[in-house]
């Protein structure tokens, strides 16, 4: 069988200095919140050029420090498209907030900014787009509805760390453009962890320290608590592992984007692929297409040893704990969940595996 990823080929490259780092941790014994931890955030910042950068224990945690930072309460509505992961409407109820549900742009399968202006009411808090597949979100568009209409924007980045694209000439990385963003090191994402992480990002100096206290349970300092916070804590081994993975991730990005062109150019005018707009660098964390006969395309592949995914199978208002939202209409979104299913996709796709994964796909469209 293919690999749908391949984290062992990844680990072969910084094994020594994985377990290298790992015994340091052990030596010091600073399980949490050690020195690792400063310095992939430094790391971090440097890679995307932002100003700050927060580790924290997972991508629904980094979503929940933003919505905390910028103080979204019960009542209050936060903007999501209706075509995505479950958490990023989840962390909006748990807070007792209203996810209010749009449409996507079906070539993109992100927020479609038209929809996300049509549905601001004088209760909207955020507008929390998801930069999906590794490809960012038209940000520009919606910093621009940000500012005309005072309305704080979270990046959903679990997928796109690592992705660009270019605003007014200057080429700015995923995660550093909203008012603050979020990524999730998930072991399968582009940049993973080996266990749950994520972090946070802003160039906001107050909504940093807020959030920095705010996954310590809400500390100014030992023992004296300014605000109800939790434990979204970062520890130093998942850190550890990220600093080295890091290191090799610029390469890894261009590999995928090696993968991604091959797929495209084979498939264009063939199969409905997921469409990168001009100036755009995605992270790839998906190569996604559309399908018909879903179920059946994906047991003919299997039977030739090439695994599929679906990402994902279901809007989030047909979910059932989400049923007195059912008849909002997302018609791109329902569409897209019936019909997407991604193929394999890692920087370490071999040329052989990756003319099967085409051939094998243009035999059964």
């Amino acid at each position: 069988m293919i690999p749908f990823i391949d984290l062992k080929s990844q680990y072969g490259l910084i094994e020594d200095k994985v377990k290298s780092r790992i015994n340091a941790i052990l030596e010091h014994g600073k399980y949490i919140m050690g020195p690792e931890v400063a310095e992939l955030e430094n790391n971090l910042n440097k890679f995307i050029d932002c100003k700050h950068s927060i580790g924290c224990g997972s991508g629904t945690d980094a979503l929940m420090l933003a919505m905390l930072a910028l103080d979204i309460k019960h009542g209050d509505e936060v903007i999501v498209p209706n075509f995505t992961f479950f958490g990023t409407a989840e962390v909006v109820s748990l807070l007792g907030a209203v996810p209010v549900f749009v449409d996507i742009d079906p070539s993109t399968y992100n927020i479609d900014p038209l929809k996300v202006s049509e549905a601001i009411t004088p209760k909207t808090k955020a507008i929390m787009p998801v930069s999906l597949y590794g490809l960012t979100a038209d940000l520009e568009s919606l910093m621009k509805i940000s500012k005309e209409k005072g309305i704080a924007i979270i990046e959903d980045g679990a997928q796109s760390f690592g992705a660009s694209y270019t605003v007014n000439g200057t080429r700015v990385k995923s995660c550093n453009i909203a008012t603050i963003s979020t990524t999730s090191f998930y072991p399968a994402k582009p940049l993973g962890a080996y266990g749950d992480a994520g972090a946070v990002f802003t160039n906001d100096d107050d909504l940093a320290l807020k959030m920095r206290q705010l996954l310590n349970h809400g500390q100014e300092r030992g023992y004296h608590h300014i605000h109800i916070g939790f434990n979204g804590r970062l520890d130093s081994i998942q850190a550890a592992v990220l600093i080295e993975k890091l290191d090799i991730f610029a390469k890894e990005i261009e590999l995928r984007n090696q993968v991604a062109s091959k797929y495209r150019e084979a498939f264009n005018g063939k199969i409905k692929m997921q469409e990168v707009p001009e100036g755009h660098i995605s992270s790839w964390a998906q190569f996604t297409i559309e399908v018909e006969d879903r179920d059946s395309f994906r047991e003919s592949l299997s039977k030739s040893n090439v695994p599929t995914a679906v990402h994902y199978p279901t809007q989030l208002t047909d979910q059932p704990v989400y049923k007195e939202f059912s008849n909002t209409d997302t018609p791109a979104s329902k569409s897209a969940a019936k019909k997407v299913v991604s193929l394999p996709m890692h920087p370490y796709l071999s040329d052989e595996d990756q003319r099967v994964v085409i051939e094998t796909v243009l035999e059964n469209i």
